[in-house]
């Protein structure tokens, strides 16, 4: 199938240097707002690119529970796929396709698990029937069935009968911990505004260059 002619014009006002925060976190913040109020889907929704041992890059989509200026946190099971690779090498990178906006930002980071209490506080707000989820599911493992999946889901549901679902061991959060954010701006004709924010100190005194990219 030939899709070379499946092309579009990004309109846009541009983006300027003099628009952007110095802090790239809140600058993520005011795009993610504006992704909130234009109604895109999923805005939270986000690529997650690791690698292993073995070099092979691989790639999901997740979902953004928190970000602060410490970083973008998510919630996984320590035993799915991901969480290996990111043991083995811990860095991965971010991916926000707010194309509605013809908006894009590119993050690339070190990696963290959070703490326990931080993955407690948020497995306790979600809906009971995604906690039973996360005690069911051996994620990323091969099952032969759907149905031996529904019937674990009933044996959880009997274990736990209508008390507290407990926070499994296996299960919690990673921070990405960026040392790179780009936001890109589509434009007409490709010829797209970038910037990219690199961080020249660590620590939690980091600071910020900022760089107009090509497009």
């Amino acid at each position: 199938m030939d899709i070379g002619d499946m092309r579009r014009d990004f309109e846009s006002d541009g983006l300027d240097r003099d628009q952007l925060d110095d802090n790239p976190m809140q600058q993520f913040q005011v795009w993610f707002e504006d992704a909130r109020k234009a109604d895109i889907l999923e805005p939270n929704a986000m690529s997650l690119a690791t690698a292993g041992n073995d070099g092979l890059p691989d790639l999901r989509t997740v979902l953004l529970k928190y970000f602060d200026d410490s970083g973008f946190v998510f919630y996984t099971n320590y035993g799915s796929r991901k969480a290996h690779e990111m043991e083995q090498n811990p860095k991965a990178a971010l991916l926000f396709p707010w194309l509605g906006l013809n908006r894009q930002v590119r993050i690339q980071g070190k990696v963290e698990k959070v703490s326990k209490t931080e993955s407690l506080r948020y497995f306790a707000s979600r809906p009971r029937g995604s906690q039973i989820g996360a005690w069911v599911s051996e994620q990323s493992k091969v099952i032969t069935s759907r149905g031996l999946l529904e019937q674990k889901v009933a044996e959880i549901k009997r274990k736990f009968n209508d008390g507290e679902v407990p926070l499994p061991s296996f299960w919690g959060g990673f921070r990405v911990v960026p040392h790179s954010i780009e936001f890109w701006q589509g434009r007409p004709s490709r010829l797209h505004d970038r910037f990219e924010y690199n961080q020249t100190e660590p620590g939690d005194g980091k600071l910020w260059t900022i760089d107009r990219l090509q497009p």
